[in-house]
């Protein structure tokens, strides 16, 4: 049994991990969230989990393992398999005379522990790790995985090309079809594209085809790579079981088609948009991946810090008025939505949603699916969802002058209204509604906070160090405000007082185990806009973006490739990237 929570507080405490204030918010949220303190601080962005795993390892007298950037024998790592080491973050990682060694997030977890040994015939000898190191283990399976993912494809490719040939392409028959959609080799390798796309945290499947091959690629980290390469003859089977598992037309190749099916994955519900589009070699499909029980994430975790952490937090606690996300597609809008729904999720209030789609299933939040089909729009379903008594309401996007003037009364008439809004930045969003038809009194009396945001690849723990050239500098120059950049990176004391541009340190990508590029994941960069009194006066004056932006800056508003640089000086990306992403 763990040591009680009294003692991991106090070691806590004497190391200087966490304030006292720290602890009793965090005592306060594990009486809620029914969790251990440690935890709760961890939730809370009160601690680095690798000081907290060190932490409790020390408590309860047993070993803590780093397993970040170390190799594993695969003999060893193997005598677990892939998705009970996935869904128990259990890894095997040494083998010795007393038995195996094995790093865990939870040693109290016996009854995995138990089944683990009854496996692999040896003792089981527990040790403490963390996420990181668990996720860093988790991608040694990939290897062996790609294998079998390539033996799949070429074992199975034969058959379907032998079925393709003898049925003639174009002139297949719906029956034809769906005896192709069911054969063994096609639903392999469909399911195994599936798979291992979800392995590789893949946002979307491309299938293309062309004059005389099919291309899969992944969209990963927001960059597409080639997957795969299939023969063209495989195209009218894998996309007829796609049709058949998203419940579309088999035999209609002539318009596009929209779909969705789920699967559950090593105990993870995932969900997936299919949408076809016919081509001048045959028809493409999408396949938008979303998991739909997605852990929770913290504001802090996803970027947000410093000044734009707190306007959003002041925008949370308003009980009526507007906070928007603004941002082109796949710019992480959505996700800061829920999580701030996640932190307003509380029993005494009523939280609403109509989105399309629901891309995170969350627990006592009311969620409603667009149906444009049937009629059940944006517009109506926030109409609908207004008579059903909300507290807090969330439209998954902003795109047309009916479901703004909802948004916006429902604002005035006591609600807070979350939403999304295609802008390129914060300051965008205003003369963006007032395109919309939404007057520029109601926009000044509803919105409260606009945060604009981009994501930018995280580069791993294996990168260099650099300071920048005279070159790079006045490169960099003709970008941003040097001397406003420095000031705010001092006020966020991500450098030292004393530090200027010929000793602050930045960081480039290095190819690894782990990556083959150098980053891994994606971390988001921000801008927060504060409705201020100055600046709805200028919104009322019909000030442009450009001027209301300006403003914004004086305020003390950090722009998006200003927190992007902020981003790269921490070392979680390089500004490569920041540049790649911000002018896009």
């Amino acid at each position: 049994m763990r040591n009680p929570d009294t003692q991991l507080k106090k070691f806590i405490l004497e190391a200087g991990l966490a304030s006292k204030a720290d602890i009793v918010e965090a005592e306060n949220r594990a009486l809620e969230k029914n969790e251990t303190i440690g935890n709760a601080l961890l939730s809370l962005g009160k601690i680095k989990e690798e000081d907290l795993r060190r932490t409790e390892a020390y408590v309860l007298g047993i070993p803590f393992v780093s397993l970040q950037g170390e190799k594993i024998d695969f003999a060893v790592l193997s005598l677990i398999p892939e998705p009970i080491a996935r869904t128990n973050n259990i890894i095997a990682y040494q083998k010795t005379k007393e038995g195996l060694e094995v790093a865990m997030l939870d040693i109290d977890d016996l009854s995995v522990i138990d089944s683990v040994r009854k496996k692999v015939g040896l003792k089981i000898l527990p040790r403490l790790t963390d996420q990181e190191s668990v996720k860093y283990a988790l991608l040694q399976y990939k290897k062996t995985l790609k294998a079998e993912f390539d033996d799949i494809i070429k074992k199975e490719t034969a058959s379907i090309k032998t079925i393709a040939e003898t049925e003639g392409g174009e002139s297949v028959s719906e029956k034809d079809l769906k005896e192709m959609a069911e054969d063994l080799p096609v639903v392999k390798i469909v399911d195994t594209l599936i798979s291992h796309a979800i392995i590789q945290n893949t946002s979307d499947i491309h299938i293309e085809p062309g004059e005389h091959e099919l291309i899969v690629r992944y969209r990963i980290d927001g960059l597409l790579r080639d997957a795969m390469v299939l023969p063209k003859e495989a195209a009218a089977g894998i996309i007829a079981r796609i049709k058949v598992l998203s419940n579309l037309k088999l035999d209609e190749k002539r318009i596009p088609q929209d779909g969705r099916f789920k699967i559950e994955n090593d105990g993870e519900k995932v969900s997936f948009r299919v949408s076809t589009l016919p081509t001048y070699y045959g028809e493409k499909t999408v396949i938008r991946i979303l998991k739909e029980n997605s852990k929770g994430f913290t504001l802090e975790a996803l970027g947000f810090h410093g000044e734009s952490l707190d306007r959003i937090h002041d925008g949370m606690k308003q009980r009526t008025g507007m906070v928007l996300a603004a941002g082109p597609t796949g710019s992480g809008k959505s996700t800061t939505l829920y999580t701030i729904l996640d932190i307003l999720n509380t029993p005494d209030v009523n939280i609403s949603t109509v989105e399309d789609p629901i891309e995170y299933q969350m627990p006592r939040i009311n969620q409603t699916q667009v149906k444009s089909e049937i009629g059940m729009t944006f517009a109506n379903g926030l109409r609908a969802l207004l008579r059903q008594d909300p507290d807090i309401v969330m439209v998954g996007e902003i795109r047309d002058g009916e479901t703004a003037s909802l948004a916006v009364n429902a604002a005035l008439t006591g609600h807070l209204v979350l939403s999304t809004i295609h802008t390129n930045s914060a300051a965008g969003a205003v003369p963006r509604m007032i395109d919309m038809g939404v007057e520029p009194f109601l926009i000044v009396s509803t919105v409260k906070v606009v945060v604009a945001q981009r994501l930018v690849r995280r580069l791993t723990n294996s990168k260099e160090k650099y300071t920048l050239s005279e070159g790079e500098l006045k490169a960099l120059a003709g970008i941003i405000d040097l001397d406003r950049m420095l000031e705010l990176l001092k006020l966020e004391k991500a450098i030292g007082d004393k530090d200027d541009w010929t000793t602050i340190l930045f960081y480039r990508p290095k190819k690894s185990e782990e990556s083959e590029d150098g980053y891994k994941g994606r971390v988001g960069i921000h801008e927060a806009l504060k409705m201020s009194a100055t600046i709805k006066e200028m919104v009322l004056k019909g000030g442009s973006a450009d001027d209301i932006e300006n403003q914004a800056k004086k305020e003390g508003m950090m722009t998006m490739i200003e927190d992007g640089i902020y981003q790269a000086v921490l070392g979680n990306t390089t500004t490569e990237e920041v540049l790649r992403v911000v002018s896009e």
